[in-house]
């Protein structure tokens, strides 16, 4: 019988392919870059989740639902409030420096006010541009032995006008708002404060002075820190009257409108990211006390609007302050037009803001 020879049989498992290597290649490098996108992720996070906490996170919840009824010394002060815008914007009118002889009738409606609240003396720092105008300022004295006697509180508001507009909310909203608070620590029956407390009218906020050195509270602000005043706190009073439940109406500079409210019925508190503490002390006592929707926000010297108002001029003289304001021409429609009318304002609201400011004011004023 003649010999067979059969085929080896294998037993070997093949190569692997050049497909099976670029999967495994593959599955390294996409691992490599998730690591690296992680890494990416948490680097950009960290800086953003610290700029929310310290910018745009406020202590307290901002009211929420509807305003409950109006107590009968919040419709007193409405009242109050509409007779002090009425007799600026209406009564006077156009309040500039274009416009002397109105600016001499609001300042003698200041200061007639404030005598009749009992300020027997006030102090007035003049603004040379075209016609002497003066900035109108009173205090009330810390109670004596206070170890905080020589700080200084300021709540201030401009009283001029845009070029030919009445002014109803910007400013004269403001200004009554700040007579009201006025009247109100002046009284009586108010308790003593362990820091001095100056309320202050300002002359010049608008153009063509804006931040120029014929700006009113720069004026003032040089005085303070020239005589070495102690001012540890001040508030703008900017633009308090202009609400509105309109769903979009309300608008916001450029990469913040995703972090606020689209309703234009709240207060807002602002300030420069360096006075983020007095903004949310602020904000936060304002929380603690009233029932009324409030946002803050503490940003960049830098975002538009953050400085427009008298807080910039004290800015410049290192003292910290902010403004309270319903937000201007985010918001209002009739901003430095002659329809910035008294009529167009809301006081009940207004009256409640003024009521939440008292405690704010009076917290800055204790030790």
């Amino acid at each position: 019988m003649a010999a067979t020879h059969s085929a080896p049989i294998a037993t070997a498992l093949p190569p692997a392919s050049h497909g099976a290597r670029r999967s495994w290649a593959s599955l390294i490098i996409n691992r490599r870059a998730l690591k690296r996108l992680l890494a990416l992720a948490v680097i950009v996070a960290i800086p953003l989740t610290y700029g929310y906490i310290a910018m745009v996170r406020m202590p307290g919840q901002s009211h929420a639902g509807p305003l409950p009824p109006l107590s009968p010394a919040q419709a007193a002060l409405s009242i109050e409030l509409r007779r002090d815008v009425e007799a600026l914007a209406s009564g006077i009118g156009k309040r500039s420096t274009f416009h002397p002889r109105s600016m001499a009738d609001a300042a003698r409606h200041i200061i007639s006010e404030l005598q009749t609240a009992g300020f027997a003396e006030h102090e007035e720092t003049f603004v040379e541009r075209g016609s002497r105008v003066p900035n109108i300022a009173v205090e009330i004295a810390a109670a004596p032995g206070s170890p905080t006697s020589g700080e200084v509180v300021v709540v201030g508001a401009h009283y001029d006008s845009y070029q030919g507009t009445p002014g109803a909310d910007d400013n004269a909203s403001g200004v009554a708002a700040t007579l009201a608070l006025a009247r109100r620590f002046r009284d009586p029956s108010a308790l003593p404060l362990a820091r001095a407390l100056r309320f202050v009218f300002f002359v010049n906020e608008e153009p063509p002075s804006f931040m120029t050195d014929d700006m009113g509270s720069l004026v003032y602000a040089r005085h303070c820190r020239a005589r070495g005043d102690r001012i540890v706190a001040m508030l703008s009073l900017e633009t308090l009257g202009f609400y509105t439940d309109i769903p979009g109406y309300q608008t916001y500079p450029p990469l913040v409108h995703h972090l606020y409210p689209d309703r234009g019925d709240f207060i807002a508190f602002i300030g420069r990211y360096t006075d983020r503490d007095l903004v949310k002390r602020c904000i936060g006592e304002f929380r603690a006390r009233a029932a009324f929707p409030s946002e803050g926000a503490a940003l960049p010297a830098t975002v538009p609007g953050v400085g427009w108002s008298d807080h910039w001029a004290f800015w410049q003289c290192g003292y910290p302050a902010i403004m309270v304001t319903d937000t201007a021409n985010y918001r209002n429609p009739h901003y430095h037009i002659d329809s910035d009318t008294p009529d167009k304002l809301d006081y009940d609201r207004t009256a409640r803001v003024v009521e939440g400011l008292e405690s704010v004011v009076r917290a800055l004023c204790s030790p």
